[in-house]
Order: C-alpha cells, then sequence, then structure tokens
C-alpha cells in the first residue's frame, strides 16, 4: 500500500510540475467551452439569428408585392431584393441560404390556380444543399404568405373581383347541365356576392375597422402554437444554459486528450529504460498499474471539477439536477479515461505511432458522443451506434445532471456503462502488459 500512495504521490507531482500541460488542460476545455456554449445560444434568451435570403420579384402584380411584404414582416428572416444572377453566386458561395424567384404573372396564375383550376405557376428556389433544414422553414413561411397573400386578394381585391367577373362570364358561355360548372358558378356567384357587400361597407363606413382588417387579411393559420421548453423542475427558474452541454463535451475531450498523455508516458519510459528499473524494485506490475491509472483518474476529476467550477461561478451553469449523480459521473468518467491511457500504453509500439492513432480515435469518440455537433443531426443509424461509445453516455450523463435537471436514476445507465469500460479496457491493458 505505501508503494501505491508513493506511485500515485509522484505522478501528481510530476503533472502539477509540468505547468504548460496544466495550464493547456485547464484554460482550453474552459475557453473552447465558453465559445461553443455562447455560439448555441449561451444561457440568456436571445433572439434567435435571422435567415439569410433574397427575393427575386419579377412581377408587379399586388399579390406578388403582398408576398414579398409578408416575407419581409417575417421576424425569422433577413429578405434581400437582388438581381437572380447576384442572388445565385451568393447562394452558390455560401452567403446566403436561399433565394425565391417570382415570376412574371405569378400574382395573376395563382389567383386564377386558387379558383379556377387553372396551372399552378412556379415559384423556383434556389437553397445551399448544406441547409435542407432551412429550406424547410421557408417554404413553409412561403406557403403561409402566399396564401394569405392570394386569398385576400381574391376575396377583396380589385384583380379578384375581375378574375371572379370574367369567370362567371365563360362558365355562362358552357353548358350550365355540367355538375362541375354549374357547382362552380354558385359558389363564384355567392363569392360575388361578398365581394359587393364589402365593397358596400367601405364606401358607406358601415363595416368597423376591425372587421374590413380581417377581411382583408386573408386566409391566414387557424392556430398557434404555445412553446414550452421540457426542462425538469421550474421551466422559468430552470432554463436552458448552452454552456452545460459545451463545457461537458470540452472537458470529456481534453480529460481524454490528458490521458492519451498518461499513456504516452509509459511508452516513453519504456524508451528511456524507467520502466524496467522501476519494475526491478519490489513493486509488482499490478501496483505499478493500478498505481498509474488511479492518478490519471484523479487528474481527470480534479481537471472536470476545477473546468465546471468555472462554468457554475462565471457561466452559471447549475448542477439541476442530482449532485451525487453528478458526482458518480465524474468519477465514472475519470476511471474510463485512466483505463483507455493504460490500454494506449499496452498496445502503443512508439510513442509518436501511439499518439497519432490515439488522438484520431479520441477525436471520433468525441464527435460521436455529440460534443461538437448535437446527435440528432446524425442519421438513425449513426444515434444508435453511438450507444456503443462511452464518450456519448458521459456527454448525455452531465447534461442529466446539469442543465437537463435529472434525479440520480437518470446518472445510473451513463455510471454503469463507463465502469463497465473501465473494467473492459483495464483487463485488455492488463493482459497485454502481461504478454509483453
Amino acid at each position: 500500500m505505501t508503494a501505491l500512495i508513493a506511485l500515485i504521490r509522484k505522478d501528481l507531482i510530476l503533472f502539477l510540475v509540468d505547468r504548460r500541460a496544466l495550464l493547456l488542460n485547464l484554460v482550453m476545455p474552459i475557453l473552447l467551452g465558453a465559445f461553443f456554449g455562447f455560439v448555441t445560444g449561451g444561457k440568456d434568451t436571445k433572439d434567435a439569428a435571422k435567415i439569410e435570403i433574397a427575393v427575386i420579384s419579377q412581377d408587379n402584380h399586388v399579390i406578388s408585392q403582398k408576398i414579398l411584404k409578408g416575407l419581409k414582416d417575417e421576424p425569422t428572416l433577413l429578405v434581400k431584393e437582388l438581381p437572380l444572377e447576384e442572388a445565385k453566386a451568393l447562394v452558390l458561395k455560401g452567403k446566403l441560404n436561399m433565394a425565391v424567384l417570382i415570376p412574371e404573372r405569378f400574382g395573376e396564375h395563382a389567383g386564377g390556380a386558387l379558383f379556377g383550376g387553372k396551372e399552378k405557376p412556379e415559384l423556383a428556389i434556389f437553397y445551399d444543399p448544406s441547409q435542407t433544414a432551412v429550406l424547410a422553414m421557408v417554404k413553409g413561411m412561403l406557403t403561409q404568405q402566399v396564401m394569405q397573400s392570394v386569398s385576400a386578394e381574391m376575396f377583396n381585391g380589385k384583380s379578384g373581383s375581375n378574375f371572379v367577373d370574367q369567370t362567371l362570364q365563360d362558365l355562362e358561355e358552357v353548358d350550365m347541365s355540367n355538375k362541375g360548372a354549374g357547382e362552380l358558378h354558385d359558389f363564384l356567384g355567392s363569392l360575388k356576392k361578398f365581394q359587393l357587400s364589402q365593397q358596400a361597407g367601405k364606401d358607406v363606413g358601415a363595416a368597423s375597422s376591425s372587421a374590413v382588417a380581417n377581411a382583408n387579411a386573408g386566409l391566414s393559420m387557424p392556430f398557434v402554437t404555445k412553446d414550452q421548453v421540457m426542462t425538469a423542475g421550474d421551466p422559468i427558474t430552470n432554463k436552458y444554459n448552452g454552456y452545460a452541454h459545451s463545457f461537458a463535451g470540452m472537458s470529456v475531450q481534453f480529460i481524454l486528450f490528458m490521458a492519451i498523455d498518461a499513456g504516452i508516458g509509459i511508452l516513453l519510459a519504456r524508451r528511456q529504460g524507467l520502466w524496467s528499473r522501476l519494475l526491478a524494485a519490489p513493486v509488482g506490475l499490478n501496483t505499478v498499474l493500478i498505481a498509474r491509472a488511479l492518478s490519471c483518474a484523479l487528474i481527470a476529476c480534479f481537471l472536470m471539477c476545477f473546468i465546471f467550477l468555472v462554468a457554475v461561478l462565471v457561466f452559471k451553469v447549475q448542477i439541476a439536477g442530482s449532485l451525487p449523480g453528478f458526482i458518480a459521473v465524474v468519477i465514472s468518467f475519470s476511471l474510463m479515461a485512466a483505463s483507455f491511457g493504460l490500454l494506449i500504453a499496452a498496445f502503443g509500439k512508439t510513442p509518436e505511432a501511439a499518439r497519432g492513432i490515439s488522438v484520431f480515435a479520441t477525436l471520433i469518440m468525441v464527435m460521436l458522443s455529440g460534443a461538437w455537433m448535437p446527435s440528432f443531426m446524425f442519421p438513425q443509424w449513426l444515434q444508435t451506434a453511438t450507444l456503443v461509445v462511452p464518450t456519448r453516455w458521459a456527454v448525455d450523463g452531465l447534461d442529466a445532471m446539469t442543465w437537463r435537471g435529472l434525479g440520480l436514476d437518470a446518472a445510473l445507465p451513463a455510471v454503469g456503462v463507463q465502469l463497465a469500460f473501465t473494467v473492459f479496457f483495464g483487463v485488455i491493458a492488463l493482459w497485454r502488459f502481461r504478454r509483453g
């Protein structure tokens, strides 16, 4: 036991003496966590970034102009009126999310297609293929504006009145025994009476201002949404803090880098002959490996606690869930990282080769954990595959104990999986060391 404590103490002193490594492992995750947390929303409620689009209007019809105005009034859009070729070039370069072309006579043809069953005009949309999610959102807003503008003009506008007159005249010339033509004639006749009553109300001032406004509004969405954030506890006080997730991801990444350095340290000791001299002393291989793993785990716990202490004090991150659960996740991840470092040392032939491969493996694990980009953006099969990656459980466990505000039961799966990986990596590493 005395030898084990001495070895752990030696590793801790060596880590604290290396000020450059200490500064890197403490400062870099905090800086990157702060950056990613800021760009993903931070703590305070902010206005969402607007979607920049271009609208090329080649039509002077009142419907097209209403559509353009409606898009400009959308709070989530930043609309620029540009020439077609310039707009397409900006989308191609990634400077704009998309461009919408309103062609000539679009308003006239859209009005005719609403009632008359005529050919539907096309709205050309030029979009960045990396912005497919944005495309769906803009198409939804565009649909709303087109329907509202077209219906408002067709029910109450001058062009709508002219269209109804012309269509009724055309229907008078066809065989009214045709059921479809007769029904359309009756419908448009009723619409014409509505238009005349609205116009009469405007002329004599009989209609109230609110009634006129509603009549001129056209068809609109018959519902509104009530958005509520889903977090445990009080949704008013326990708001989402983007820094919590970013600090979880960056701390996991840099602690794994620290574990890599611990494993590389063993390979360097082998190269320099220090490992052989250490094993020549009255200290068993198991004691040396356990001491290295425990010292690495202690350093990882210290780093994680310090990083989250800064997150709590400076960036207002809250351990909104179970504090024992948070501690359990931190300890289990620290042990897993330590065993990962031993695995690197066990299979690494040279420090240089082992560093390159282990850094690549670490970056892949961190990426699959959802630390860089949300895991919901992955294909479904990949989301399922990431469940075999220990870092995914570490990040999810830290999220559950911080901004999600969940209880200890939510931490237990993450703790269990990481402890299982700790045993798995440790057993393989010990087997490999004994063979070597």
